[in-house]
């Protein structure tokens, strides 16, 4: 194989395994947005994971498996929305709690369905056959960039189209401005009439179902409908990370997705022999960037790329 063919499959690899990490990144940057900290990303991906894998499994139907991963990704987000800022809790407390329930009932599931089934458990031709590559004509011919851009699942499309839609949102309406000030000066955006509770809850569960949209990817796509134990892996904690490296920008989430995606293949196109280092300093590779990266952000970040001010604080109205 050329060089050039090389890294062409190794680009070609890395939107793959960027694909779960940028609807990760845009599920908690909304998130982040409306003032709330949800480090329980990690939990929304396996909460989307085993509800896309059982509802595909059970009714054979892509569409509904998606939808249902949405509606479930809301629901356990509901659940971080009412204990934050309804009751208050602390947030960060909530969010690895969230990710504990999801890792734990995910993975209980998953393995009693698997195990416990006389049948064996697997995709139909409709289901695969919906989320296989789209091959747009004779658009894929086209050199260089043919293939990696005309040749993907119609779950990565719909990942850099809510990418889209979300710096649009942000930034260039009125309802996403509103959103923008509540997570600077809640206190502020209900002086002018916004109705901060409500917007956070609404962001909140949309942040999440998105998310968990992430975990259907790897477990319908990813994996192709084989369950495996700790399918995530670790990902949700790479995505808090890139709303970091992405500045809370949306767009910016596209490449760093793919970088970060890159780095998670990186072992499987690096000769070992010749570096005569261990696997598994390549599987640790984008855990360390993602520590760099945290480091360098908190040093170097200006001001019109910080944080969201009130985000992680919550918000008590008898307070302003």
């Amino acid at each position: 194989m050329s060089f050039f063919s090389l890294l062409q499959s190794f680009l070609y690899a890395s939107i793959l395994a960027g694909t779960p990490l940028l609807f990760g990144t845009i599920g908690e940057i909304i998130q982040e947005k409306s003032g709330s900290l949800n480090l329980g990303v990690e939990g929304l991906m396996y909460v989307g994971a085993i509800s896309a894998y059982a509802a595909a499994v059970r009714s054979q139907n892509p569409w509904l498996a998606l939808c249902l991963c949405f509606l479930f990704g809301m629901l356990a987000a509901l659940i971080f929305a009412f204990l934050t800022v309804t009751l208050r809790a602390n947030q960060n407390v909530t969010g690895l709690t969230l990710t504990v329930f999801g890792t734990g009932i995910a993975n209980f599931i998953g393995q009693n369905m698997k195990f416990s089934a006389e049948e064996t458990l697997s995709l139909s031709d409709n289901v695969r056959n919906a989320l296989l590559p789209i091959t747009p004509g004779r658009l894929i011919e086209i050199p260089v960039v043919g293939r990696l851009i005309f040749n993907h699942s119609i779950l990565t499309y719909l990942a850099v189209l809510l990418a889209v839609l979300a710096s649009l949102y942000l930034n260039r309406t009125k309802r996403g401005l509103n959103l923008r000030a509540i997570g600077e000066n809640p206190a502020a955006a209900d002086a002018m009439g916004v109705n901060v509770t409500l917007n956070k809850y609404i962001h909140i569960m949309v942040g999440g179902g998105i998310c968990a949209l992430g975990g259907a990817y790897i477990s319908l796509v990813t994996c192709v409908g084989n369950w495996q134990p700790n399918i995530i892996s670790g990902q949700g904690w790479i995505a808090v990370a890139l709303v970091i490296f992405a500045s809370w920008k949306p767009l910016r989430a596209i490449l760093g997705s793919l970088i970060f995606g890159a780095l998670s293949i990186l072992r499987l196109y690096v000769p070992l022999s010749v570096l005569a280092l261990p696997p598994s300093i390549f599987s640790m590779v984008p855990f360390a960037v993602t520590c760099v990266v945290l480091v360098v952000s908190s040093i170097r970040m200006r001001k019109e790329n910080q944080q969201p001010s009130a985000c992680g604080v919550n918000y008590f109205r008898e307070e302003r």
